[in-house]
């Protein structure tokens, strides 16, 4: 099985298209919530707060059908808002989503919109466990709030950043089958193919269950593989890892 999957001239497209998703996904969907949870623990004005951390959770629970619908209703290049935009300003509409070269931008954005608020709640939880005395010494040493928060709010993160990035790397080949089987079209498969529909397509649509388990299988072993280097590393720069 291994040996016929790669030995499929579509494989390395696969595999490739896999791990640039991955990898996007890594770069822009990893740092937000980060970043989100150190701008609200800034926010003084409760009920503000409180209302923005409602509007950014709730995208968490929308299904993929849903976003996929406003994807589709939003992008449309006849009825689109991001269209009508364009062609009020003297653009030509663009079919966002039979457009190769778009593909990738909207998937790592859907993502980055649905697990920013989401994501955040573990990092605001860990904000709110570091000992306020920490900031009263900071303040005595004349630091402002952007030091407070490099210096005393970013070291109490480091455990649970070192942790959420360890478990990140690991499933960077675990992309989101199911937003992908909704957006993609015949004219992305070139860069919107991975792993994950591929096997779908072949294990469920064909039948084929024994080869689509290796490749499976071989997700699982690299995947496992990218958490132990991960794990290894964070123990080596932060002390913090998963064993």
């Amino acid at each position: 099985h291994y040996v016929n999957f790669f030995s499929n001239p579509d494989a390395w497209r696969i595999i490739r298209n896999t791990l640039f998703l991955g990898v996007y996904s890594l770069v822009w969907c990893f740092p937000f919530p980060i970043i989100f949870a150190l701008a609200l623990n800034e926010v003084t004005r409760t009920r503000f707060k409180k209302f923005v951390q409602t509007i950014s959770y709730m995208p968490h629970f929308l299904s993929a059908v849903v976003v996929c619908g406003m994807l589709v209703s939003f992008l449309s290049p006849i009825r689109g808002i991001i269209n009508t935009i364009i062609t009020m300003f003297g653009g030509e509409a663009i079919n966002f989503l039979s457009t190769p070269a778009w593909f990738r931008t909207i998937y790592v954005a859907s993502e980055v919109w649905q697990t920013l608020g989401w994501g955040a709640i573990v990092y605001l939880a860990a904000i709110s466990n570091v000992d306020p005395q920490y900031y009263e010494a900071a303040k005595l040493d004349g630091a402002n709030r952007w030091q407070q928060v490099w210096h005393v709010t970013l070291p109490g993160l480091k455990a649970v950043i070192a942790i959420n990035l360890i478990t990140t790397v690991g499933a960077i080949l675990a992309t989101n089958t199911e937003l992908i089987l909704l957006l993609y079209t015949p004219a992305t498969y070139d860069v919107a193919d991975v792993i994950g529909t591929y096997t779908y397509r072949l294990g469920i649509l064909e039948g084929q269950y024994s080869y689509t388990t290796a490749a499976g299988l071989f997700t699982a072993i690299i995947g496992f593989g990218f958490t132990y280097a991960a794990n290894k590393i964070s123990n080596k720069l932060t002390g913090y890892g998963l064993w």
